[in-house]
């Protein structure tokens, strides 16, 4: 199995999801994680990344991590320096049209986006509300393209956009479709060399769907439109993870991979949780497993079943802990004061 893995955490991509299975996988193999200072969920985002951000990091006595997962703005020759040169990089995309309409209920607050009453209103006059000068516009335009590191607002040219595809195929080993989350899982299993538990999840931080709203057909050209730059990277990766599917699997074991992989999570899902599955959070019974809330949107929790035995509990608890209480008990567990 690989152990030395970085994943470039996209927002709004179910990539809470994934990290999940990354600090689930670290925990049991116990491995070291690359925290930011002081703990929290993000690398300085949205500043591009340095290595200096990591707690326990020393130019001098350079000390390598074996997972880098937290959210950053990509910056392989500073990610270089905090992990192995044979780590595993990938990533996760999301359609950017979905991304959008979730960002814009999830970052409600941010400063294009907390005028507009739709998006409906905000794409009726975007520059009315959008400054790219403002420090938190990324979360409005091209999120995906500032993530791996460029320029959100780069004119859009053939050329640009190859040099761009060129530059994320270089750095990344994989890149994973939200869209198509369990055969994603499957290929991430494969190239990991992992076992069918390590990648099943329950989805994390994911919206209750009365906060969803649908798109008219105008809304969503628009959208495209605007974040041409995440559509390109968007429509090119989404073709290439086909033909890798078919170059290194094949589309019938691909099917067979993905059955039994919901046959899997189904039959957790039975052993682990109270009910059928996630529950608004005001339902949730156990505050330790209540996800943040954020926005206008409303995320969604798990309760767990009573009277487990002691170790399935812990399993279990471990697939619905929302990433910022799993993060902070990682990070407290990597960082415990050694007692004299």
């Amino acid at each position: 199995p690989k152990t030395d893995i970085v994943f470039l955490k996209v927002h709004k991509s179910a990539s809470s999801t994934v990290m999940n299975v990354l600090f689930r996988f670290g925990e049991t193999h116990n491995l070291t994680f690359a925290f930011p200072i002081g703990g929290g969920n993000q690398l300085f985002y949205p500043r591009h990344f340095l290595a200096r951000f990591v707690q326990g990091f020393s130019p001098r006595s350079p000390q390598q991590f074996n997972i880098l997962c937290h959210h950053m703005r990509f910056l392989q020759p500073e990610v270089q320096k905090v992990v192995s040169s044979s780590a595993v990089y990938f990533s996760i995309l999301r359609n950017p049209v979905q991304l959008m309409e979730s960002s814009f209920m999830y970052y409600k607050g941010t400063s294009a986006f907390s005028r507009a009453h739709s998006l409906e209103e905000f794409f009726s006059q975007p520059y009315h509300y959008y400054n790219p000068a403002d420090s938190d516009s990324h979360y409005a335009r091209n999120l995906m393209t500032f993530d791996f590191g460029f320029n959100p607002d780069g004119v859009v040219s053939a050329k640009r956009v190859q040099l761009m595809l060129k530059a994320i195929e270089a750095s990344f080993d994989l890149l994973l479709i939200s869209e198509y989350f369990d055969e994603s899982m499957v290929l991430l299993k494969e190239m990991l060399c992992w076992d069918l538990d390590s990648v099943i999840s329950f989805p994390l931080n994911i919206r209750d769907s009365s906060t969803k709203s649908p798109l008219s057909d105008t809304i969503v050209e628009k959208i495209k439109d605007w974040n041409r730059l995440d559509w390109e990277i968007y429509t090119h990766f989404n073709r290439t993870f086909w033909e890798r599917i078919d170059q290194d699997i094949g589309r019938e074991r691909m099917q067979q991979e993905v059955k039994a992989l919901r046959k899997r999570q189904a039959e957790l899902a039975r052993t682990c949780l109270q009910g059928i599955g996630s529950v608004a959070p005001k339902d949730i019974k156990d505050s330790s497993l209540q996800p943040l809330q954020h926005g206008k949107a409303k995320i969604l929790g798990y309760n767990l079943k009573q009277g487990l035995d002691k170790e399935t509990e812990r399993m279990c608890r471990r697939l619905v802990t929302p990433e910022l209480q799993y993060s902070s008990a990682l990070y407290k567990k990597q960082f415990a004061q050694k007692r004299p």
